[in-house]
């Protein structure tokens, strides 16, 4: 079992920048795809993010296309997600997940993830 733990969240203006960070517990981690939800309330968890098991693929949903990167660095077993140009609809809870299929390239998908973090919330003023 793979535990995930986000941090970075926090309350900033419109048009600021935010890094969060998803330490994974084991080190399995850096065979598994990972991606980054968010869901705001009263409306469904949604896609933001997804990267491949090496990094070589990425995937965004077209809301945060060109403002939000994600990366990782498995010899620390982190994933991050800079937000970059943040926006009042930004406004979520901010949760990582791990897609446990070994050597995925990812997917936006969020019914293939198996683990999940607890959340860190992004609140974001205009």
């Amino acid at each position: 079992q793979v535990q995930l733990v986000e941090s970075g969240g926090g309350l900033v203006q419109a048009g600021d920048s935010l890094r969060l960070s998803c330490v994974a517990s084991e080190r399995t981690f850096s065979s598994y795809a990972m991606g980054w939800f968010r869901q705001a309330p009263g409306k469904e968890r949604e896609f933001v993010a997804a990267i491949s098991w090496r990094g070589g693929f990425t995937y965004y949903a077209d809301s945060v296309k060109g403002r939000f990167t994600i990366s990782r660095d498995n010899a620390k077993n982190t994933v991050h997600l800079q937000m970059n140009s943040l926006k009042p609809e930004d406004t979520a809870v901010y949760y990582c997940a791990a897609d446990k299929t070994l050597y995925s390239i990812g997917t936006p998908r969020v019914e293939r993830y198996d683990y999940w973090g607890q959340g860190t919330q992004v609140t974001v003023s205009s």
